[in-house]
């Protein structure tokens, strides 16, 4: 069975016949979600754009560090690499240190060293950097979250709305034909179409983008232990607790020996 009313209008396009028939709040509902859209889309594009360079400048900061010993050597040697997350936590490191080396210094044969609470100093500098570098990554994407979430609902508002008026419309008329009731339908059921074009890529992309960030995060803590190893064995002066330690020793030996010789 055909309408002839009806199919010319779709051989326009079903979406825009939808558009044509949705009332007022409908196309608000709309223009709602197309802004969502174009905020989700920017996040999109600027997220897989930062999350990209994160990872293809850390691969090459990992490689410089790995081939070299001194903690300070990237930045002696002025490279950069400001894409990577976990150089930036290593210039905010190494600012610090260098800070300390030359403000506090502890001389031992020579050689700059910090003392164990000027490399306190420098773990807090770590932690903060840290905490600044997973903030930026994750920055926007809050946004996303609110597409995936919010934008179905947004979209059932305003085919829910729809379907009111419509229904509104024909008992007002006293006309329940399927030719009354299908146009004012299908202006409503597109709002729900448009909150599902908006989440179904907002979705996909979050998922995909807070499993990177997770990954990303989790590397940048563990650089940072290492980081902080590093800087203790090379330039933390650890006289004082090698001190306590020998003595320790010393007074577990000696209280050995005591048991010892009275038994």
């Amino acid at each position: 069975m055909t309408f002839p009313s009806i199919t010319p209008m779709f051989a326009s396009g079903a979406l825009q016949f939808a558009f044509e028939k949705a009332t007022t709040e409908g196309k608000i509902t709309i223009l709602v979600l197309f802004v969502l859209s174009m905020f989700s889309w920017t996040i999109i594009i600027t997220k897989f754009r930062q999350l990209h360079l994160a990872r293809k400048w850390a691969k090459r900061f990992f490689a410089a560090y790995s081939s070299t010993r001194d903690p300070l050597d990237i930045k002696r040697r002025g490279d950069v690499f400001r894409g990577a997350p976990a150089y930036q936590l290593y210039i905010r490191g190494a600012d610090e240190l260098d800070y300390h080396l030359n403000k506090n210094p502890v001389l031992i044969k020579g050689e700059k060293r910090i003392s164990p609470a000027s490399f306190e100093a420098v773990k807090v500098t770590l932690e903060e950097a840290a905490a600044a570098q997973a903030m930026s990554l994750e920055k926007g994407m809050i946004v996303l979250s609110t597409a995936v979430a919010g934008g179905p609902f947004i979209g059932l508002l305003g085919t829910v709305w729809g379907v009111m008026e419509t229904f509104a419309g024909i008992a007002r008329a006293s006309s329940a034909s399927l030719t009354a009731m299908a146009p004012g339908v299908a202006g409503a059921l597109i709002a729900t179409v448009t909150g599902l074009l908006v989440a179904i890529p907002a979705m996909f992309a979050y998922n995909f983008m807070v499993t990177t960030i997770r990954a990303i995060t989790q590397e940048l803590d563990g650089f940072a232990t290492r980081y902080a190893t590093q800087i203790e064995h090379v330039y933390v002066d650890n006289r004082e607790l090698e001190d306590k330690i020998a003595s320790a020793i010393k007074r577990s030996v000696n209280t050995e020996t005591s048991t010892a010789l009275v038994e």
